[in-house]
Parts: C-alpha cells; structure tokens; sequence
C-alpha cells in the first residue's frame, strides 16, 4: 500500500510538540538543585546573624565556595567549622554553643524548625533579649536549653512542654515575667531547673511534682506567691532545693521529709507561717538549712537533732518559741563565736552548756548584751571579757562558776539575779561577798585543800629534782649568754632578718620586747583569729607583729589557718602581696612578722577624710596592683593559690598608697588532681554567690571578690544592692558618674578611660555565672595595656553600655 502523505497541518502539530518536549528537558536541566537540610541551616544561621545588632565573634560564620567540592560539601564544612558550631558526621548541626559571644539581639530570626538535630543551644551570658518565641519549642531533640544571664523579658512560653528531651532548662538572671507555665510539668527527663533571679508571678505549679528525675531546683528571687505545693514532696532525688525572697505564704509541707536526698534547702525571705513540721528532721543528709525571715512559729522540732549532717541552721527573723532542744544544746559554748567581731547580742541561756567559757569570748569588742544564764557552766570567768567596755547589760545566773567577776560596768554594777545560783563568784558586785577566804564555798575550800595537799606532795618528792634542774640550766643559759652576746655584736650593723634563719630565738626576744609581751598599747588592729601590734626593733626597722589569738588547748582551726597563711607566703613573692619576714609556731605564741604598712587597710582609708588622699590616679592603680598579685597567684604559681578573702580590710596601704593583698589564713591551694571542696570562707558582701550551694574552692571566687572590691574603690563604700540591680531593667540607666564617690571631682582625660577601665572589668568580675566572669590574667591584661576608649561624653555613659563591653 501506498504511504499516505502528511498534510501540512499534520506536520505543524507535530514540529509543535517536539519544541514543547524540549524546551521541558532544558527547563529541567538547567532548574536548581532542592536546598538541603544542612544548607538550611547554613542559611538560617546567617539570617540570624544578620539579625543581630553586635555580633562581633561571629566573623567566621560565612559560606566559601570551594572549586575542588561541590557546593553541598563546601557549605557543610563550612558550617560545621563556625565558632561555637557542632556537626555530626551527616553534616547536621547538633550544637550552638555562642556562652559569652558577646551577641546583642533578638532570637525572633532564629528558624529554630531547620534544626532539627539540635540536641545543646547554649546563648548565656549575652545581651540578647526580647521575648522567648514560641517556636523554640520545635526543638524537640534538645537535651540542654541555657538562656540566662540575658535581658529577656515577657513570658516563658507554653511550647516549652514540647521539649520533652530536656535534662536541663537555665533561664534564670533575666526578666521573664508572667507565670511559670504548668506545661514545664511535661519534662519528665528534667534533671536541673533554674529560673531563678527573674520577675515571675503566679503560684508552684503542682505539676513540677511530676519531675521525678530533678536534682536542682531554683526558683529563688521571683514574686512567685500561694504556698508551696506538697507535690514538690515526690521529687525523691533532689538535692538542692532554693524557693527564697519571693512572696510565698502558707505552711511548709511536711511532704518535704520525703526529700531525704536534700543536701540544701533554703526557703528564707518569704511569708511562709506555722510550725516548723517535723518530718524536715527526716532529711538526714542536709548540710544547709535556711529558713529565717518568714513568719514561723512554734517550737524547733526536737528530730532536728538526727540532722548530723547539718553544718548551717538559720532560723533568725521568725517568730518561733520556746527552748532550743537540749539534744541540740548540750556540750561547751563553740570557740568559734569569738571570731563573730560585729556582735552586739548573745544569748545562749537555757540550755545544757557545760565546760568553762572560752576566753575567746573576750573578743568580741562590740558585745553590749550577754546572756548565758541557766546552763551548766563551771570554773572562772574569763579574764578577757575586762576589755569588753562595750557591755551593758549580763545574766550569768544558774551555772557552776566561781571566782572573781570581771571588773568593767556590766558586772559590777550588774543586779545580785544575773550572778546568783552559782558556786562562788566573789567581787565587788552587789550581793557578792569580797574575794578573800570567806567568799570561797566548801566545797571550793575542800578542792583548794586537795589541791594543796598534793602540790606538798609534789614539792617533797621533787626537790631533788628540781635543784638538779636549775643547775642544769644555770650552765646552759651562761653558756648561750656568751654565745648570743657574739651574735648580737655581728647583726647590730644589719638587717636582723638576714639571719632570720640563722638563730629564731633572738628575733623572737627582740619581738617580746619591742611589744613589751604584747601590752595592748602597742596593737594597732584586731581580727577575728589575731591582734596585730606595731613594733620597733633594736636596729631601728618597723615591722607588723600579727599575733594569733591563744586558744584553750591549741585550736585545729587555728592551726590550720596558721600554716596556711606560712605555706603560701613562703611560696610567693609579688611587690603587691605582703612580705612576710619570719614566724613563731610555738604552739603557747603564735605569730607573724610582716613589712610595716603605714597607711593601714584600704578600709579605713575609704571610711575616713584621707579618702581624699587616694585620688582617682592611685585608685586605679591599687585595683591594677591587686589584679596583678591575683593574676600571679591564679596562673604563675603551681599549684594555684586561692586567697578566698578579697576585701578591704585585707588590702594594705603603704606610705605611697601602693597596695598589698595580706591575711592568707583562709587561702587555699587548687590542687587538680584532688578534692575542692570547703566550707564557706570569706568576708559578708564579698563571698561569690556559687559558694552558698556549690562550697567549691575555684579561682572565680576570687575575682568575684576582687570585682566587689574594684566597685568599692570606686565608689567609696561597698556597692550593696547596686550588685543586684544591674541585673533588672531599672538598673539600666544608671550613669557611672552618679555611684562614684562624690567626694572627688569627676574624672576627666586619660583619667576618666581609667576609671571606665575599672568600671568595665569590674562589672565583668561580678557576674552570677562563674564561667562568664574573666581571669584574672585577662583582668591585669586589660587594666595594665589595653584601656578602654568610648566616644560617649563621660557623664553620659551608664553602666548597663559598659555591662556590654567585652575584656
């Protein structure tokens, strides 16, 4: 058959098909790849950036085409090689860790859904703020959520409960109002909560309860209201529990008792009322109860006494009764108390205290009432509390003590009630008998008589002895005459601490008798563990003679404090740390020998007119010399030493206002490879906040301390509350001009960079998180080299803009 011929038309449609098939196969071939989930994030990331107002450490964050890679490649490993960035080995991010970047900005442009892999978002210790957004809750693979120390505010949002992978949720030093959303309840893998330090309202959700596996707890410095919720009960394995300063009222659960894991409770400055239950007697393991200024009532719970593990009981500011349990009272009045130097009231009557009275007692300076009637205290009446002129009034009735009365105001003009029903006091005090034999009791004559009795004794059969004795020593001592009258024609030409080593015996006569044995007239200060005395040697140098307090028996504290402060001054050598010259161990007279310092504390000049003297110049350069000796004792020594004592009243001033760290005694060394733990140290005001629950010795310790001192020198007087207010927006515009001490003019120049210099790691130092705060290399670095300029007219510049500055 013929082939049938096609008619134009035909070939029309057909040319017309074959282009539209084409020009479909270009289309596709020349169409873009689909974006991949790690260029996604890639580009999320960057849009975030873009975002954000400083972002300075985040110059790696930018894609690099690679001609030897594809582009996926290329994109993939350049996202997972970006500051703070973690990838696994798809290539997905799995990691944000931006702690302390110096980011300012909001997290709305975070497309938080292109993460989907993300099991840590670390953005603590920023600037960021706004509100938390909703659609962080897409986040479900997230096990660590850390948001705190920033300037977020509104409320927490309700999508939080999707993150149900969380073992712990930081949100606390920021502004986060509203309530505490009871969908947190949903995070049955929670292990540490902290929000803490924020503006939260509203009540406990119960649902907390439901958190079975949480260890911490914080929800302190809130306005959280209503009572605490017995549902807090079934969380079985916390350990720290902290609801303090917010506006809690109601009873305490006793479901409490069922937190025998507790280590620390703290529920103080709140309105909690009732009884203290019983069932927090049950908590065996608690080192740390804490309960004052609420409104308790009731007596102590006699099952306090199986707390053997307890090492702070703060029940101040309430309203409770009665007796403290005599299971809790018994034993002698702890040694300790004599180190409490501010204290003006004592009362320790009533309970079963037993022993003498320490003599350590007689240092508290400023005691004005003293109370320690009704105990079972025997033996004489310290001789030390005659210099206690500050007392008025005293009860030392219905005890077993005998002798005679001290001679100041109080007890000699004290009424016969505060001295009966004791064995024998004797003095001039109303009611007392004079002290002569006829004062003395029988049964005191009858223990004389023994006493006499067998000192007769004694002498008979030690006659011999004792002649024997003394002809011994008479040829020792002529013999070392002769020796020492050689010694002392050689040194009189030199320094006598050249020879320290050589002969301690004549430094120490010579110490003896420049104090005249430390007759008071010469002390020149007085602490809690020492009297300091100023003394004059034969060779003309003056020297500081830091005496420890005797102590009955010799005390372990003490001792320990000794040889910490020989083991680290012996060790170091810095112009800003004191010079110690020599020691005395004698466990009778313990003492130091240090260079005269002829300004005195830091303190005391701060406190006074000669304020003036230490003009803004020398005040920069004491905090520059105490950031050098704390950077020497953090990183040049080895092991590190922690002074666990930065204040100013352990800051020396010599003659040209140079300034020396001293008062070693509670300083530690930092020993990797072991245990840090301690008790609490340090002076009130200064302390880091992380030691009320960690009790961890680190070197962050110190430079919290050294920021509170730095803002102290600025200011003239402790910063107080001003810590705590930079952390909320009202302490936003406050202007620096306006806290430095208003007794010197304004600085200006060079001057004024010194002093913002000063403001700026300053507040850096006082930051709540320890790991946010800087070293103190970096610190000494900062204020020796590199100052600090701002455009900003000085008397506009606030502190929150220096809060941002990065050291």
């Amino acid at each position: 058959m013929a082939e049938r011929k096609k008619s134009p038309l035909s070939l029309l449609v057909l040319s017309f098909a074959l282009l539209q098939l084409l020009l479909f196969l270009n289309v596709r071939a020349v169409a873009p790849a689909p974006v991949t989930r790690e260029a996604a994030e890639a580009q999320a990331l960057l849009a975030w950036k873009a975002s954000l107002e400083s972002h300075s450490l985040l110059n790696s964050w930018s894609l690099h085409n690679n001609s030897n890679a594809t582009s996926t490649e290329s994109k993939r490993n350049s996202t997972c090689n970006w500051l703070g960035i973690t990838c696994n080995v798809a290539g997905r991010v799995t990691r944000i860790n931006l702690f302390n970047a110096s980011l300012r900005g909001k997290l709305d442009n975070l497309s938080f859904s292109s993460f989907s892999k993300l099991t840590i978002l670390n953005l603590s210790s920023n600037a960021l703020y706004g509100t938390i957004p909703a659609h962080i809750g897409t986040l479900t693979q997230l096990n660590i959520l850390d948001l705190s120390v920033n300037k977020f505010f509104g409320h927490l949002p309700l999508s939080l409960g999707n993150l149900t992978k969380l073992t712990s949720l930081y949100i606390y030093e920021n502004s986060i109002s509203g309530t505490i959303p009871q969908e947190i309840g949903y995070l049955k893998n929670l292990v540490d909560l902290r929000i803490s330090f924020n503006l939260l309202t509203g009540t406990v959700p119960p649902t907390l309860g439901n958190l079975t596996k949480l260890t911490t707890l914080f929800i302190h410095t809130n306005n959280i209201s209503g009572s605490i919720p017995q549902e807090i009960g079934y969380l079985k394995n916390l350990i720290k529990l902290e609801l303090s300063s917010n506006l809690l009222t109601g009873t305490i659960p006793p479901t409490l008792g069922n937190l025998t894991k507790l280590t620390t409770l703290y529920i103080h400055e709140n309105n909690i009322y009732g009884s203290i239950p019983q069932e927090i007697g049950y908590l065996k393991n608690l080192v740390d109860l804490e309960l004052p200024t609420n409104l308790l009532t009731g007596m102590i719970p006699a099952e306090f006494r199986k707390l053997s593990q307890l090492g702070v009981l703060h029940l101040s500011s309430n309203r409770l009764a009665g007796k403290i349990p005599k299971e809790m009272g018994s034993g002698s009045i702890p040694l300790q108390i004599g180190a409490l130097a501010t204290l003006r009231n004592l009362d320790l009557s009533q309970n079963s205290l037993s022993k003498e009275i320490p003599s350590q007692l007689g240092n508290l300076k400023m005691l004005e009432n003293l109370n320690l009637s009704h105990n079972m205290l025997s033996g004489l009446i310290p001789p030390s509390f005659e210099e206690i002129s500050s007392l008025i009034s005293i009860d030392i009735s219905y005890n077993s003590l005998e002798g005679n009365i001290p001679k100041n105001k109080a007890f000699q003009e004290a009424p016969f009630e505060a001295l009966s029903h004791n064995r024998g006091l004797c003095g001039n005090a109303s009611g007392l008998q004079p002290c002569n034999s006829t004062s003395i009791d029988k049964g005191h004559l009858s223990k004389v008589h023994k006493v006499v009795a067998i000192i007769i004794a004694l002498s008979i059969s030690g006659t011999i002895f004792i002649l024997l004795a003394c002809i011994v020593i008479f040829f020792f001592m002529k013999r070392r005459t002769k020796h020492t009258t050689i010694e002392l024609q050689e040194m009189n030409k030199g320094d006598l601490f050249s020879i320290w080593n050589y002969d301690g015996r004549i430094v120490y006569d010579d110490i003896i008798q420049a104090t005249k044995n430390f007759d008071s007239k010469y002390c020149i200060g007085v602490g809690g563990y020492g009297s300091v005395y100023r003394a004059e040697l034969s060779t003309g140098q003056v020297v500081a003679v830091k005496r420890l307090h005797p102590l009955e028996g010799g005390s372990a504290h003490d001792k320990k404090s000794f040889n910490n402060e020989i083991k680290a001054l012996t060790e170091i050598r810095h112009r800003n740390i004191v010079k110690l010259y020599g020691f005395c161990s004698h466990e009778q007279c313990m003492f130091f020998i240090f260079e005269y310092m002829d300004k005195g504390k830091l303190a005391g000049i701060l406190s006074c007119e000669g304020a003036l003297e230490l003009d803004w110049i020398k005040r920069f350069n004491v905090v520059k010399g105490i950031a050098g000796a704390l950077s020497y004792m953090h990183h040049d020594c080895s092991p590190p030493i922690v002074h666990r004592d930065i204040s100013s009243n352990n800051i020396l001033l010599d003659s040209e206002l140079d300034a020396r760290i001293s008062d070693f005694g509670t300083s530690r060394l930092i020993k990797p490879d072991s245990s840090n733990w301690s008790s609490l140290a340090g002076t009130y005001g200064y302390i880091a906040p992380e030691l009320a629950y960690t009790m961890e010795v680190t070197e962050q310790c110190d430079v919290y301390s050294f920021g509170v001192l730095a803002f102290k020198v600025l200011m003239g007087k402790h910063p107080g509350d001003l810590i705590h207010t930079l952390h909320f927006p009202t302490g936003e515009n406050i202007l620096l001009k306006d806290v430095l001490d208003q007794r010197l003019s304004p600085p200006s120049g060079q001057t004024a960079n010194e002093v913002i210099s000063v403001a700026v790691v300053a507040l850096a130092c006082i930051r709540a998180n320890p790991q946010s705060r800087p070293n103190m290399r970096n610190v000494s670095q900062k204020l020796s080299s590199q100052r600090l300029y701002t455009s900003e007219p000085f008397q506009t510049i606030t502190l929150c803009q220096l809060n941002d500055l990065d050291i």
